[in-house]
């Protein structure tokens, strides 16, 4: 397997506080891997320096061969889901769908349809973003982010707000991409959700990891 990304001693400092603290990671290709941790333990901070959100305040990433920040701003063919997804709350969840499509064009209207249904989302439901639930919002930031059939997707809490039969599918399309090759970064609080999915886990706390786990078995 191919050495993927590299993370290799990884500080943040934000206003004198540390929120990263010289973490370093060695991630394949093909693989999905969790990272688990309480509110504030550092989780989203690692996973928006990967994304080039950030810039570390030490360290290197370095992504399919290409360091952050240097070779490139962004990971190439990268699909992310961080907090709360910055949709137009007038528009339907298509036309959201559809504009974001609109920057990049690899994608048709076809296909963003196809990314919704995935999700379990009807792309001819005519309510606006803002009639939402929760859940049907968390839903369509997880189409957003595989819609364009990314080779790295990153994922920030995905299954906050769902319902069993969501995380049901959440999980099935997280095993599906796998299968296909993609590269999956998952953060989460909970234990058993990263367990079903997970080839293997980190632990991170105060922005350090301090523990890390191969799971042998992934269940469905």
């Amino acid at each position: 397997m191919n050495k993927y990304i590299k993370v290799d001693h990884l500080s943040k400092t934000i206003q004198g506080h540390a929120v990263l603290n010289d973490i370093n990671l060695e991630l394949m290709k093909g693989k999905i891997y969790g990272f688990r941790g309480k509110n504030g333990s550092g989780k989203t901070m690692l996973f928006r320096a990967i994304s080039g959100l950030i810039r570390p305040s030490k360290g290197i990433i370095t992504v399919n061969g290409k360091v952050i920040g240097k070779d490139i701003s962004f990971p190439e063919n990268l699909g992310l889901l961080i907090e709360n997804p910055g949709f137009i709350p007038e528009y339907t969840g298509l036309k959201n769908l559809e504009l974001l499509s609109f920057i990049q064009r690899k994608i048709n209207k076809e296909q963003v349809k196809e990314a919704i249904m995935k999700v379990g989302l009807d792309p001819k439901d005519k309510r606006k973003y803002k009639k939402y639930s929760l859940g049907m919002k968390q839903r369509l930031g997880i189409a957003q982010a595989i819609m364009e059939n990314p080779d790295l997707i990153i994922l920030d809490e995905p299954t906050n707000a769902l319902d069993e039969e969501g995380v049901t599918i959440i999980n099935q399309i997280i095993l599906d991409l796998k299968k296909s090759g993609k590269t999956i970064l998952i953060a989460s609080h909970d234990r058993e959700s990263l367990d079903k999915v997970s080839d293997e886990i980190y632990q991170i706390d105060g922005g350090k990891i301090i523990g890390h786990e191969v799971i042998s078995h992934v269940a469905v």
